[in-house]
């Protein structure tokens, strides 16, 4: 159950951590100095789900001048399916807010229908699309927005 899960902030000594999870998810992963590198930006939110000490799932974000980007999110294969995924995006859409953010972008892969469902459930739509944006394998990313509730 995803509510067994502690969404908490990530800390840099936990890139090490989430890169094998990456790995696991990503055809093309971050490397740990990626990882390092966005949690310790001063404009970076990383969030992760822990359950005795295991990660089950991350996202990492920005936040620049009233406009977030979602640059990852990831939830173990043997953890999906049960709200994972849709409570670390509310935490992180919370953070955005929290940072002055009204309105928040992402790419996500064309074939991966799973997350785009859960994008267009939290209210994101789509207003592009990046051809051959994804490398392995090659793959057009559809290019969300949102804009959170009490901007317009």
């Amino acid at each position: 159950m995803a509510d067994r899960w502690l969404i908490r902030p990530a800390r840099v000594a936990d890139a090490a951590r989430i890169a094998p999870l990456e790995r696991r998810c990503f055809g093309d992963p971050w490397s740990v100095a990626a990882f390092e590198e966005v949690l310790a930006f001063p404009l970076g939110i990383g969030l992760v789900a822990e359950r005795d000490r295991e990660i089950g799932g991350y996202l990492v974000a920005r936040a620049v001048v009233g406009e977030g980007e979602i640059m990852n999110l990831a939830v173990a294969p043997e953890h999906r399916q049960v709200g994972l995924g849709r409570r670390l995006l509310e935490a992180g859409l919370e953070a955005l807010r929290g940072r002055g953010v009204h309105q928040v972008h992402l790419e996500v892969r064309e074939g991966n229908a799973a997350a785009r469902a859960l994008y267009r459930r939290q209210g994101f739509e789509p207003i592009g699309r990046r051809a051959g944006y994804y490398r392995n394998p090659v793959e057009d990313a559809i290019v969300l927005r949102l804009t959170l509730p009490g901007h317009a």
